[in-house]
């Protein structure tokens, strides 16, 4: 359903990127930020659902900067990778890239963001930063900038059995942010996102999350 692009970013250098277009006139546009482990299948697979949804959704692949096409598999080796790949890149380019992004298919309207795992911070810092209404999934590096000023609506969603973030954690997000959106999801780890992953994956828990971000993004991002 989708294609490879090239965008520029606010360096000199190019930065691959998967685009996947809405049939027809699109709602507006969604930058979709992936875990650590590269624009994968599965992160293809959630910028084509939507595309399938009506907006023009852009996976930006910021490890271009480090690495040509980056795609891990979901193992210790490619963990360990990811994370070293997420700590070199840094943020502050990771949020530059999103806004490079968000000019590319600036065309489709207003523009949103969603980021799983490492890109549920991103996602965070994207709303704000830049102004654009995000979701955040099981973003375990969001705690260190809740105090910051947003610029733009953020809908969290987290799993009640996720390990990397604990119960005081997603609390923190609620008493920082009440004016936000934060749900948990019984029965769901990290992850719960990702279909492609038994391990990891909730069905339950990732078809009611993702209804919600859809009326998140119809409310704040589709064009009347």
């Amino acid at each position: 359903m989708g294609k490879h692009i090239n965008i520029p970013t606010s360096g000199t250098q190019c930065i691959g990127a998967y685009v996947a277009e809405a049939a027809g006139k699109p709602k507006g546009g969604i930058v979709v930020i992936q875990e650590i482990f590269g624009v994968n299948a599965h992160v293809r697979s959630v910028a084509d659902r939507f595309a399938a949804a009506g907006y023009t959704a852009i996976a930006p692949a910021f490890f271009d900067h480090l690495e040509t096409g980056v795609e891990l598999g979901y193992t210790d080796e490619g963990m360990r990778r990811g994370r070293d790949l997420v700590v070199e890149l840094g943020l502050d380019r990771a949020i530059e890239d999103v806004a490079s992004a968000a000019e590319a298919i600036a065309s489709a309207g207003k523009i949103g963001t969603v980021g799983y795992c490492w890109g549920g911070t991103v996602a965070l810092l994207s709303a704000i930063r830049l102004g654009l209404p995000s979701v955040s999934y099981y973003g375990a590096r969001n705690v260190p900038f809740l105090g910051e000023k947003l610029q733009a609506p953020v809908m969290f969603h987290f799993g009640e059995d996720d390990s990397s973030i604990p119960p005081e954690m997603v609390a923190r997000h609620r008493q920082m942010l009440p004016q936000m959106e934060v749900f948990s999801y019984a029965g769901a780890g990290h992850a719960f996102n990702r279909d492609i992953d038994p391990t990891h994956y909730h069905e339950a828990s990732a078809k009611l999350a993702l209804q919600r971000t859809m009326a998140f993004f119809d409310k704040y991002v589709a064009q009347a």
